[in-house]
């Protein structure tokens, strides 16, 4: 009960002091209007609004920004995408281009000598030739009998004597030089048409080649155009030749190939050893203030050793030797006193390594001395190996084959048509071979000697097809199928064909007369071949089948 009452007394208390009538001023505030009230409101509801705007373009530019990369995202990869297939194509095409590029060297080098495989190619024509009257079997039979063997029957005795007396004039020249200062000169080697036996026209010239090399401790470094250094296209098939030290190695140290400063020397080699006085090396018949091996120099002092040698030896013979040509230092000529003569060439050449190639000072009877860019470049022959690649065929061809007949005929009609019109750019050395990619293409049966109309009428369809192209490819450079038991260097058969008639692209006024002096050939044919043949009876020849052209 006094705990009841306690606590009414207690909330009657606290209602009097917290009425707002008895403190009005210390624990109350005065009422706002409701205007007030409502302008607030409205300004927080703008203010609530305004956030919610700037809220919403934040999450808007947010999703912008997202869709942007998103996109960016999908061009990227469509780009990845794309570029691999774009690398795809290119691979592709790459992969392409190198399966047509060695399919067309292997065409190269084993298809363009395969001439005669496919009777149909050989039946495609130009328009000169189709309106050819070709001789039949029994006239050129005729023909070669008669003009041909009648012709060459002295040929052996003629090589055996030039041979004889080449032989004795080196051993004078090597007897008048000095063995401690001049070249030293080796044994010569017959090489050509005198010792294929295919040379028809008169006069007989035999060509020899006579190796040299430098007197000890010299020796002689050689470098072609295919073997790694660069060479312009104008200048394939050459190389040049360095009189170097046999002590000295050079294919190691770069001081030789690259101008040092003058305050740098070289480690390996010293200025003493590397600097040679110019008269030293003009003794070794180099050009000057080089080390290269000058053909022209090479020229005047195989001339001026002849010369001594012959001196030597003159009084033993009964003859007079002389110079038939100043351009050529080893054009000879022999007179009789009976007023005879023997033309006979002795060409001064370089061995390449231990091959039978060789580098050829010049070539006699020829303009391609003057297409040599400059008397350091030397021209590479391989005329060793023609002979013998000639020879190794011939042992696996029929007896009496017809491969020499129709090089024969071929040449005798060109010399004639080129001496009823003048020379031209088309040389025998063209027609030899034409005849060497036809005996590779050719089986040896093909060959027979009742054979002899049909391969050189293959001949005449291979050399005009050549013309026609402007393309002539070097037998032996280039081709991979060369026998092995030639031991050719594989140096070459590695080598880019080498295109003979490439001169000839640029220079069209000789491939003009070129062309213009095949065609007169093949028109003059029937008439040259008749002004040397005998009378046939017709009734002969109408009993001979006529091969189609």
């Amino acid at each position: 009960m006094p705990v009841g009452l306690f606590r009414v007394c207690l909330l009657v208390i606290t209602a009097i002091v917290n009425h707002p009538l008895f403190f009005p001023k210390e624990n109350g505030t005065v009422p706002e209007s409701t205007e007030e009230i409502l302008q607030k409101m409205k300004e927080r509801e703008e203010s609530l609004r305004l956030e919610q705007l700037r809220l919403e373009q934040e999450i808007a530019d947010q999703e912008a920004t997202q869709k942007a990369l998103e996109k960016a995202a999908v061009v990227v990869e469509e780009s990845k995408e794309e570029k691999v297939r774009w690398d795809m194509w290119t691979a592709l095409s790459m992969v392409i281009f190198l399966l047509i590029e060695l399919w067309r060297q292997d065409f190269q080098e084993g298809n363009w000598q395969d001439i005669g495989g496919e009777e149909d190619d050989m039946a495609v024509l130009g328009k000169a030739f189709k309106e050819v009257a070709f001789p039949n079997k029994a006239v050129l039979a005729s023909f070669y009998e008669k003009r041909i063997l009648g012709t060459t029957g002295d040929m052996a005795r003629m090589r055996e004597m030039v041979e004889g007396f080449a032989d004795d004039l080196l051993e004078a020249l090597r007897s008048v030089c000095n063995r401690d200062a001049d070249m030293e000169v080796e044994d010569c080697m017959g090489v050509g048409s005198m010792y294929e036996n295919w040379r028809v026209r008169k006069p007989f010239v035999c060509d020899l080649i006579v190796p040299f090399a430098p007197p000890e401790p010299y020796c002689f470094r050689c470098q072609t155009w295919c073997s790694g250094d660069s060479f312009p296209p104008d200048e394939q098939g050459y190389g040049t030749i360095k009189v170097c030290r046999a002590d000295e190695d050079t294919a190691g140290c770069i001081c030789d190939k690259t101008k040092l400063g003058e305050d740098m020397l070289c480690l390996l080699h010293s200025q003493v050893s590397n600097t040679r006085p110019s008269s030293e090396m003009e003794d070794l018949l180099c050009f000057k203030n080089t080390q290269y091996l000058d053909a022209d120099q090479v020229m005047k002092w195989f001339q001026i050793a002849v010369t001594k040698a012959w001196n030597r030896i003159s009084h033993k013979y009964e003859f007079d030797l002389s110079f038939s040509l100043l351009d050529s230092p080893g054009a000879l000529k022999i007179k009789f006193k009976s007023g005879k003569s023997i033309a006979f060439n002795l060409t001064p050449v370089v061995q390449y390594e231990n091959s039978d190639v060789y580098f050829i000072s010049h070539f006699p009877r020829s303009s391609l001395a003057a297409d040599i860019p400059s008397s350091t470049h030397w021209f590479l022959t391989f005329a060793v190996y023609e002979r013998r690649f000639i020879q190794l065929v011939s042992k696996t061809l029929p007896a009496n084959a017809c491969h020499v007949s129709c090089l024969q005929i071929l040449s005798f009609l060109h010399g004639k048509q080129c001496s009823l019109t003048g020379p031209s750019g088309l040389t025998n050395y063209h027609l030899k071979t034409v005849l060497l990619h036809l005996l590779q293409a050719r089986p040896s049966q093909d060959w027979a000697p009742e054979k002899l109309e049909a391969r050189l009428q293959d001949m005449l369809k291979f050399l005009e097809k050549c013309l026609h192209e402007k393309k002539l490819y070097h037998f032996f450079i280039g081709n991979g199928n060369v026998p092995a038991e030639l031991g050719f260097p594989i140096i070459f058969q590695r080598a880019e064909p080498l295109n003979l008639f490439r001169p000839f692209v640029l220079r069209r006024d000789i491939y003009r007369k070129m062309v213009d002096t095949f065609h007169e050939m093949l028109r003059n044919m029937s008439a040259l071949i008749n002004e040397y043949t005998v009378h046939i009876p017709l009734a002969h020849t109408n009993g001979i089948r006529k091969e189609p052209l």
